[in-house]
Order: C-alpha cells, then structure tokens, then sequence
C-alpha cells in the first residue's frame, strides 16, 4: 500500500543579508522593509506563502532585523488611532500583515551563507518537506509558481527547484541546472547544480530562482556541506548531492517559469518593479500610467 505524502505546510524565508547594495537605506532598515509600492517586499513573499497553503511560517533574521517581527505583529496604539478616527481602510491594511500567518523567527548568528539558513530552520521543520521563499524574488499573484511546486513535489517526492531560462551571459548570477526532459512540459529532472559558474562551463541557461520545495533529507546533507563558493555553505551544493544521489532523499525536479517576476534585490530591477506593480494596480494604475506616458514623452 502506497503511504500518503505529508502535505506541506511549512516555508522558510531566510531574512538575514545586509542588503549591502541598497546601502545608505539599508543602514538602519532591513532590505526586506524596503516598500514595493506600499508594501513592504516582504510581505508580498509571505502572502505568496499563505495563498500555497503555507501558514506556518518561519523567518531566518539576524542583527537589526527586529522591524521584521514588529511588522507581522500588532500594533494596538496604531490600530485604536485609526479606530478612533473610523478609518477602516487603513486599519484593514494595518492588520492585514498581522493576521496573515503563524509567524514565527529564528536569528542565524553568523551569515554564513543560504545553506546555513536553511538548515537553522531545521528544530521547526523537523521531518516534513518544506518550502524556502528569498525575500529578492517577488512572484506576481496571478503565476501560482509556488503551488505548483507543491503539487509536483507531493507527486515525485524529493525536492524540487525553479528555474528560469536566462541570457547564457547571465548564468554566472544565478545557480545552474542540468536538466533532462519529463513528460510534463514545464517540469524537469534536474541532474546537476553548480554554484555562478562562468558562462563557458554552465551545463545550461536554465537559472535557479528563489523558490524551493525541500525533502528533510537535505538537513543531513547540508551538516556535512563544506563551505564552498564565497566560502559560504550553499544550498546549491547540498541540492547537487542530492540530484546526484537520489537515495539520499529522493530526487530533484525543476518547474520551468514563465511567468512575472520581480527582482527586489537589483537596484534598477527594485525600480522596475515598483512601477510594473504600480500600473497595474487599480486604484493606482490610471493616473500613474497617464503621467508615466507623459514624462517619457516629454522629459527623456
């Protein structure tokens, strides 16, 4: 008899970086509070979690990271100011971050890279599959990638990555896949990782991004990970010896995305995000794409 698989209802998002490349803003503030719109970038990764199914949610801070937790907290003098005042509308988006989720945090101490991370949430998740969100990555609503995910994991076991087709002169910023086919068209058997290889020895253009379905299994794997590139312990390399070696914790498939995607993480990219979002926003989006028309034609 076939034993039913453990729905997954756990995710993981590492939150420790410096976020050294928004410096000065990020001096005082988490880069993951930086707003997209009027949302910090954060809680667009936690309501993704939430609409997967994920409501147990475990964040990985660090130093200075405690905006974080006071954001997915309640703030009862905020919330009687705005009652008082019979403004609803802000109070409903007030508590909104509030009543997201079961929120809960651990610090990781030393920055010692996404592997570390992830395996400091291992005493929360324990012996269940689990999902790992970075806080860069920002999926639109309206592509289900996460969802997904799940589904191919709780039919194929082991874990399973996203990726992305890239520009082969882009591959050295990401993670790399070597892939083979399935016979689902967006989905693959991924047979190798390597850490930003140099785009001559990249096995393929096929990018990791920020979303993963994990088996337990890589706890184990990633104890006995030595630190690799940018002497950090790489969840790259923990996922590597588990494609290579499926009885480890069974295998390691790919969902091919297609869909939108906002990196938060790139200057230029956080601006470019801002304003896709903001245009199709609706209470937004009119106004803000009249005079987006009219400053490109007029002022560059």
């Amino acid at each position: 008899m076939t034993q039913a698989r453990t729905r997954i209802s756990k995710a993981v998002i590492p939150a420790a970086g410096l976020g050294t490349r928004f410096l000065p803003a990020t001096k005082a503030t988490p880069k993951e509070m930086l707003p997209v719109v009027d949302k910090p970038a954060i809680q667009y990764v936690v309501e993704e979690a939430v609409t997967a199914g994920l409501s147990d949610v475990l964040m990985v801070t660090g130093r200075n990271k405690r905006p974080l937790e006071d954001h997915f907290d309640r703030n009862y003098e905020l919330e009687e100011a705005l009652s008082r005042k019979g403004d609803e509308t802000r109070l409903a988006r007030v508590q909104e971050s509030s009543d997201l989720a079961t929120m809960h945090y651990v610090r990781q101490g030393d920055p010692r890279g996404l592997g570390h991370a992830v395996l400091c949430a291992a005493p929360h998740v324990g012996d269940q599959p689990f999902a790992v969100l970075l806080g860069d990555d920002l999926i639109d609503a309206r592509d289900p990638l996460l969802s997904h995910m799940v589904e191919v994991q709780e039919q194929h076991g082991g874990s399973v990555v996203a990726l992305m087709e890239v520009d082969p002169s882009q591959i050295h910023l990401y993670g790399c896949a070597a892939v083979k086919p399935t016979l689902e068209e967006d989905v693959v058997k991924v047979t190798g990782l390597v850490e930003k290889p140099d785009p001559a020895d990249a096995p393929s253009n096929y990018a990791v991004i920020g979303r993963y379905v994990l088996d337990p299994a890589v706890f184990d794997v990633l104890r006995a990970t030595e630190p690799g590139r940018g002497g950090e312990i790489q969840l790259t390399d923990a996922l590597q010896a588990l494609a290579a070696n499926p009885d480890l914790g069974g295998p390691v498939h790919g969902v091919v995305f297609k869909g939108r995607r906002y990196d938060t993480g790139d200057r230029g990219d956080y601006l470019r995000a801002i304003v896709r979002l903001a245009c199709e926003r609706e209470d937004l989006g009119p106004d803000f794409r009249d005079w987006l028309r009219r400053y490109v034609t007029e002022e560059m």
